[in-house]
């Protein structure tokens, strides 16, 4: 037994009275196309592992050339117009994942070996993929099974083994300039009235400049008129390796209403914390820093 991604596996039960099953392959295993399969019944909408036995058959269905049964699988793993999608926990994950390493639905549905209308159905709705897609789906991605199902989502990072020959190196300007990137969560090092407080806020990059949101009398606020140190950093736990960029500068509030109209419209993101937060703090870099760990033949 040989299938494509998108073709049909059908289950006939004559013998037992059962009711016939048919479903969509929607992940190979094997390259040459043999079982098992994941395969997306289509009584329930949901994908399990098949080993299938001999009441079972391939339907083959004409597939694009070139396209491996991608538009078939396309379609039938898109959200119904008119629906708005409803993404479950893992699906918001990967493609999270996906889109923080730059990599296109089709590339990384390649590399797990499954249709492209398979990874979108996940990313788009409450899907529960089984063990063996989330494994592909985690080598394909360069992260792990725990981190997809958001396994220690309450713990603090970097509680993986250390590299056995780390390298630790200063990053020069540009590289902590394309770490900074445009935007993120950053935390910021202030003085209050209540002593020294290091608090996270969502940042922009915007004209070489870190500005952020907040609202008059919090923490953050209190950067205003000082200098203070804004932090970034990111820790793969896959592979235990890391980077951190320290931005030292004088903090001020913005007020100029087309500053504010700029910053405003150029924004990524509405502040995670939520409610009113129209104060716009600025920081001008004076100092820019940045130390990387890897390892020692990178």
């Amino acid at each position: 037994m040989r299938a494509q991604l998108g073709d049909q596996l059908v289950v006939e039960r004559p013998a037992t009275g059962a009711t016939r099953r048919d479903g969509e392959i929607v992940g190979l295993h094997h390259s040459d196309g043999t079982p098992p399969y994941d395969v997306r019944w289509s009584d329930t909408d949901e994908v399990t592992l098949v080993f299938p036995g001999p009441d079972a058959h391939v339907r083959h269905i004409e597939h694009q050339p070139g396209a491996a049964g991608e538009q078939a699988s396309a379609v039938s793993g898109r959200t119904p117009p008119g629906k708005t999608p409803d993404p479950g926990d893992i699906g918001r994950r990967i493609a999270a994942e996906r889109k923080r390493q730059g990599l296109t639905r089709t590339e990384t549905a390649r590399r797990a070996r499954m249709a492209p209308g398979y990874l979108a159905y996940l990313e788009e709705r409450q899907a529960d993929p089984n063990l063996a897609t989330l494994i592909r789906l985690a080598d394909a991605l360069g992260t792990s099974v725990a981190a997809l199902r958001g396994g220690g989502i309450d713990l603090p990072p970097g509680q993986g083994q250390a590299l056995l020959h780390p390298q630790l190196r200063d990053l020069g300007p540009d590289e902590c300039r394309a770490r900074l990137s445009t935007h993120g969560v950053g935390r910021i090092a202030v003085s209050t009235p209540d002593g020294p407080a290091v608090i996270p806020v969502n940042y922009e990059v915007i004209d070489g400049a870190i500005a952020f949101r907040t609202a008059p009398g919090t923490g953050p606020a209190a950067a205003a008129g000082s200098e203070v140190a804004f932090e970034v950093d990111h820790v793969d736990e896959a592979m235990s390796q890391g980077w951190s960029v320290l931005v030292v500068g004088p903090a001020r509030v913005v007020t100029e209403p087309d500053e504010v109209q700029r910053l405003a419209e150029r924004a990524h993101t509405m502040p995670w914390a939520g409610g009113e937060r129209e104060m716009w703090v600025s920081i001008q870099p004076a100092r820019l820093t940045g130390r990387r760990i890897s390892p020692a033949d990178q």
